[in-house]
């Protein structure tokens, strides 16, 4: 054997060790990379599990609190409806000397001057959004912007003293006498606009009602319109409509679910807002066919006289109060919500 063959030999005796022990490194590395790996994947899977835990959690306790709040309300106000039956709906009654109650002034005084104020409040917020997505110059339009935000921003009580110091005077010395006078001889609009003008009462709660739910309706509203596409707009445009024809035919029909969804956002403030209408709406447990006469709405009525109910009817009068207040917001909330699947389906 050459010298050569003998040096050979001996480094492949040496190499083949090495090869051996690399291949089981690797082995080796793939082992620990496999078990890392699925470490990780459980650690995702732990993560993962306890995010939709806590997010179901959280979706359940939202239905127990609500469930919560209905089984208070209504365990509370078995007292007053076991008293007066049906009555407690229909009667207009409220004398806590006598403990006779009824809910029926505070219920229509809820509903008119909500429908007062969205009779106001949606017409000038679709115009003014309308105004700030197509017609207003560029540099007016983040103040216009601002201050609709600043007007939502402002706490009820604020709304309710300047009601009741500014705006409540104005109307009763400078236009509840005009009206009256206006309407006297009008059949049937003589009895909406009737009475003295004491210049609180419905219509001035419904008015104060209507600012403040101005600011819902048109932030909302405004989103929704500069959501629209511009080629829509620009299409219309390119075949001559005018800004009105656009407006109307075009962003209305495409926005009119997020509309709908900002008047009923608006609409349900307007139902539970309570100190701004205590201050100005008159507190006078009877129904009037004059807008101008005094009443009460439901959140007016326990805001005033929770703190004074002495007995378990007359406080068991005012839980069911909220109990039905808490009914006429479910009810519109879920004729909002019926409207809005109809109109989706409709588009498809």
């Amino acid at each position: 054997m050459s010298a050569h063959a003998v040096m050979t030999r001996e480094r492949r005796d040496e190499e083949a060790p090495v090869v051996e022990v690399a291949w089981e490194g690797q082995v080796v590395g793939a082992r620990q990379d496999v078990e890392e790996r699925a470490k990780a994947l459980d650690r995702l899977r732990l993560s993962d599990n306890i995010f939709k835990l806590m997010t179901r959690s959280a979706a359940i306790f939202v239905l127990a609190l609500l469930g919560g709040v209905m089984l208070a309300l209504f365990l509370g106000s078995l007292p007053a409806l076991n008293e007066f039956g049906l009555d407690f709906f229909l009667s207009q009654s409220w004398n806590p000397v006598t403990e006779k109650f009824g809910a029926l002034a505070p219920i229509y005084g809820t509903l008119v001057t909500s429908l007062i104020a969205m009779m106001i409040a949606v017409p000038f917020g679709l115009l003014i959004a309308m105004f700030l997505t197509e017609l207003c110059p560029m540099w007016l339009r983040r103040p216009i912007g601002i201050a609709i935000e600043l007007l939502a921003g402002i706490p009820s009580i604020i709304y309710g003293i300047w009601g009741l110091f500014v705006l409540a005077p104005f109307l009763q010395q400078h236009v509840q006498p005009g009206v009256i006078a206006t309407f006297a001889n009008v059949p049937g609009l003589s009895a909406l606009f009737a009475g003295p003008p004491y210049g609180i009462g419905i219509f001035t709660a419904g008015l104060i009602l209507a600012i403040m739910v101005l600011p819902f309706v048109t932030s909302i509203s405004r989103d929704v319109f500069e959501a629209v596409p511009p080629v829509l707009k620009e299409a219309a445009y390119g075949l001559g409509c005018s800004t009105w024809e656009v407006m109307r035919y075009v962003v209305l029909p495409y926005t009119r679910v997020g509309v709908i969804g900002g008047v009923m956002l608006g609409l349900g403030r307007a139902l539970g807002e309570t100190m701004a209408v205590t201050f100005v709406i008159g507190n006078a447990h009877k129904i009037s066919s004059s807008l101008l006469a005094p009443g009460t709405t439901i959140s007016a009525t326990i805001a005033n006289e929770f703190t004074e109910a002495v007995g378990d009817l007359y406080t068991s009068s005012l839980i069911a109060l909220g109990l039905i207040l808490f009914f006429i917001t479910f009810v519109v909330l879920a004729i909002a919500r019926y409207l809005l699947l109809r109109i989706e389906r409709r588009i498809g």
